[in-house]
């Protein structure tokens, strides 16, 4: 018997509201007591090892007042912030005095989430970040409380900033799809801030690449994974032996796709390569939930995404509402037939997201375990998407080891001469460097340790 996907049943809800972020030494305790075992649960993380001595670094001349860190680190599997967390709290100081490194204080990292997290994450989310000083921001509307409230912890904070120059999950580990500018504006902003009043202090931005290894679970699960997805295919036959694994994933992924081009109308070209053809699947989906709320089509794709996101998310949780009670029964039903109809909208706005992002050629046989786990955790996300799923409906498999890599500092405070000069070639200079951070650290980690982590 057929059984729908996903039934979802969505009311309006009054705003979220969470407490001014601060660092709760009872909630440090409860992170530590539940923490690992969260990791081990839901992600099986057996080790965390750290690479490079970047991170110790710059974080000892934060935590002793020489320097204003920003912890900018890559995105890719939606776990990276809860990873870090633990290893910053837990791990980092024991890393660091084997190497011959002590710190003035405990160290941790505030981390900077959207705010929509306080939507989607529930009441743990709700009530863990604040408390361990996270900063909510909005993407696509002015939040000047917000904001003033990150340059003043650049500046003035006990521990360095954590965010993710890449806007959110990125899905893919083994490239750099996108960057935006916030991590750089804000640090330059914060530098001159410094700078106006005398103080030397120079800011820092800190590339992190974090990078999954699997064992044999991991394998058996991959597999197990992927038969999901061909049954999900109407593939229920699995890999009889006529198929290789390239030909299996492939042919998944082709399905989804001429489903999601019957969609939106969009003629089936066999001849155009996927990538052209996704293209036009994603650029369908982003215009139907932007016609649906009747707004224009118009700036850079993520300013669009962010903006669609924002308004859906606003008509399930409303802004300025802490509750029903002056509001008429008629009123009411007519907000949760809106906050359903958002729900549908985001559906469009879920696929356009992911779908951006999912370009990367097909795995061999050959390739490594971690390249064929992403890519088949990719796969059942464009196959989830399709079928009205989100970025919590992504299938984790169990990780063995976790790697996180450290880059040499980005030194804001030494190029403000050239931000004075041209601000925007200064800025693309600086994004460009992080990116080849970023590269490097890849190549680095896959290259020369794939040995020793596969």
């Amino acid at each position: 018997m057929y059984k729908p996907y996903k039934t979802p049943i969505v009311t309006a809800s009054p705003d979220i509201k969470v407490r001014e972020p601060r660092v709760s030494k009872f909630v440090v305790f409860l992170v530590n007591l539940l923490g690992r075992l969260y990791l081990f649960l839901y992600f099986g993380v057996v080790r965390t090892v750290l690479h490079g001595d970047s991170l110790i670094d710059a974080f000892k001349r934060h935590l002793a007042g020489e320097s204003r860190c920003i912890l900018a680190f890559r995105h890719p599997n939606g776990g990276e912030p809860q990873i870090l967390t633990m290893f910053t709290l837990f791990k980092l100081r024991r890393v660091a005095a084997k190497r011959g490194v002590r710190f003035s204080r405990r160290p941790h990292a505030v981390f900077l989430y959207g705010f929509e997290v306080t939507r989607y994450g529930g009441w743990p989310a709700r009530y863990v970040m604040p408390n361990l000083g996270a900063m909510p921001i909005h993407h696509s509307k002015v939040d000047s409380t917000g904001m003033r409230r990150v340059y003043n912890y650049i500046t003035e904070g006990d521990y360095p900033l954590a965010l993710a120059p890449e806007g959110q999950v990125s899905y893919f580990t083994d490239s750099v799809p996108h960057l935006e500018s916030g991590v750089i504006r804000m640090g330059f902003h914060a530098a001159q801030h410094l700078a106006d009043k005398k103080n030397d202090c120079p800011v820092e931005i800190l590339p992190v690449s974090i990078h999954f290894r699997f064992g044999i679970l991991g394998n058996v699960l991959m597999n197990r994974l992927l038969k999901k997805i061909e049954k999900n295919c109407g593939f229920s036959g699995g890999n009889k032996g006529d198929l290789s694994f390239a030909e299996r994933l492939r042919r998944c992924r082709d399905h989804v796709l001429k489903i999601n081009e019957g969609r939106y109308n969009i003629n089936s070209d066999e001849s155009l390569p996927f990538d052209k053809r996704l293209e036009q699947v994603v650029y369908a989906a982003l215009e139907t939930a932007e016609r649906m709320l009747d707004l224009k089509s118009e700036g850079d794709f993520f300013s669009r995404l962010y903006k669609v996101r924002q308004i859906c998310w606003d008509r399930i949780f409303l802004p300025g509402v802490d509750n029903f009670d002056d509001i008429s029964p008629v009123e009411r039903s007519t907000l949760d037939l809106r906050a359903g109809e958002a729900w549908h909208i985001a559906r469009h706005q879920e696929l356009a997201d992911f779908g951006w992002y999912f370009h990367s050629p097909v795995p061999s046989e050959d390739s490594t375990l971690h390249q064929k786990i992403e890519y088949i955790q990719n796969l059942w996300d464009f196959a989830s998407r399709t079928m009205g799923g989100a970025l919590s409906d992504r299938k984790n498999i169990l990780l063995r080891k976790v790697i996180v890599y450290s880059a040499p500092v980005i030194n804001l405070s030494e190029r403000l001469p050239d931000y004075k000069k041209d601000k925007k070639a200064t800025i693309a200079a600086c994004i460009s460097d992080l990116e080849k951070a970023y590269l490097d650290c890849i190549d680095e980690v896959n290259n020369k340790m794939e040995k020793d982590y596969e």
